[in-house]
């Protein structure tokens, strides 16, 4: 890692709201090929994180650095353009549409180019055949292709959620709290589908109050508090007790 440059630098990251100071002075690097736990207490400031990240938000003081330049993420689609993907509780899918009808809404792929996008037509066999190549490497098993989502199983709409994520997501995926509400089976599938976009090169953020995930599967954990980073720690056994200390401030 050391010969290679961060995908994603937060440098002196400061957030107020109001009277509340959300992010105070946090920095951290992300890494290609690595995943970073975010771990904090709720009102850690780990939400604001990612929302100021993903474009949602914008930093009071500080910046974000893709590849080492500062980018400006003035909104949600300038993240997404920038090739920062964010997978939240909600997975925000369409019920009634198929995988490859959620991977491409709102970036619908159309023909001809020479057309005003507005008059072109829909690219079904090309977002359908994308789909299902990545579908296939991420090894998302599905019980149709074409079946609604809402027909799916909820580890089966997380995996479509981080599936669509890693279409489009150049530089780094976010992932928050990505098994929160699945069963142990579903959340080992999510859990090994995290694993494979690590193997494959990406940069994977990563929320969760699972201490057990976090051993397991992440490379490095940053803890914050009060809107403070407090540590940053490589997660294994070991160092489980440390890492409690730090989200509970009882680290001596």
């Amino acid at each position: 890692m050391s010969e290679q440059q961060p995908v994603l630098s937060v440098r002196h990251a400061h957030k107020r709201f109001g009277a509340i100071r959300a992010l105070e002075d946090v920095s951290f690097d992300a890494w290609p090929g690595e995943v970073l736990a975010l771990l904090g207490d709720n009102g850690a400031g780990k939400s604001t994180l990612v929302k100021c990240i993903s474009g949602i938000h914008a930093l009071d003081e500080g910046e974000i650095l893709l590849h080492g330049t500062a980018i400006n993420l003035a909104s949600p689609a300038a993240a997404r353009a920038a090739g920062i993907e964010t997978v939240y509780q909600d997975l925000a899918l369409f019920d009634n549409l198929s995988p490859a009808q959620n991977f491409y809404a709102g970036r619908e792929l159309c023909y001809p180019a020479w057309l005003p996008r507005p008059l072109r037509l829909l690219d079904k066999p090309a977002m359908r055949k994308n789909a299902a190549e990545v579908i296939e490497r991420l090894q998302v098993r599905l019980p149709h292709p074409d079946a609604a989502v809402a027909m799916m199983s909820g580890g089966q709409r997380q995996a479509i959620a981080v599936a669509r994520a890693t279409v489009f997501a150049r530089n780094i995926v976010l992932l928050d709290e990505p098994t929160a509400a699945l069963g142990l089976r579903e959340a080992r599938k999510v859990l090994d589908l995290i694993a494979r976009l690590r193997a494959e090169g990406n940069a994977v953020i990563l929320i969760t109050h699972n201490m057990e995930h976090v051993t397991e599967l992440a490379d490095r954990a940053v803890v914050l508090r009060q809107g403070r980073k407090v540590g940053e720690l490589k997660p294994d056994t070991s160092s489980r007790q440390d890492l409690v200390a730090l989200i509970v401030g009882a680290e001596t």
